[in-house]
């Protein structure tokens, strides 16, 4: 079942890249960089854009804020090949500039996409920006870590949303609040399944 999906995957991947989407951001960028973890994952983790290193090697959060987003996992007791982690934005922006509205609105639609194949019981929304569609009226500074029931495309989905990892590395206060959110994020799994 695994490669079913990743093979759903990767046929988004590519039609992405040949329907040509933000061909300003694509022209700049070394690559396309699509979500990385378990195809079949429970959580879904979604940020905004790819930084530098998520550019050049072509996955997401393995720079300064993946390292700290790997630290929280941790503490969480989950690894990253037990979850699912991509972005909102699949090109970097220039200089790192965050998304711009009109890029998010034409990367939206494969993020759907992608959600759909994966079908997760709860998605992490690491940010204000990839917050925004599934709570366009909140404040990340007064929902994060706090579960919401969403629906996305006629399906019921838990979304959290959490500060960014990056907040962490200019805002060292912030971080005990952040691992305490994540620390959350396991039991949402059991809140789904109690639902169910």
């Amino acid at each position: 079942m695994s490669e079913t999906t990743q093979q759903r995957l990767d046929t988004l991947a590519q039609k992405i890249i040949d329907t040509d989407v933000c061909a300003e951001l694509k022209a700049q960028a070394t690559q396309l960089v699509m979500g990385d973890g378990n195809p079949d994952a429970a959580i879904v983790f979604i940020g905004e854009a790819p930084g530098k290193s998520e550019d050049l090697k072509g996955k997401p959060f393995i720079g300064a804020a993946g390292k700290f987003l790997n630290v929280m996992l941790e503490a969480a007791g989950m690894e990253r090949s037990d979850v699912y982690i991509t972005n909102i934005v699949k090109y970097r922006p220039p200089n790192n500039r965050d998304p711009l509205p009109d890029e998010k609105a034409a990367f939206l639609p494969y993020l759907l996409q992608e959600l759909d194949i994966i079908k997760p019981e709860v998605v992490i929304a690491l940010g204000r920006h990839s917050m925004e569609y599934f709570l366009p009226e909140a404040k990340i500074s007064e929902v994060h870590g706090q579960p919401h029931q969403v629906t996305v495309d006629g399906r019921e989905i838990l979304l959290m949303p959490l500060y960014h990892p990056a907040v962490a590395i200019y805002d060292r206060g912030k971080r005990q609040t952040m691992i305490d959110d994540f620390l959350k994020v396991p039991a949402l799994i059991d809140q789904t399944k109690e639902s169910a």
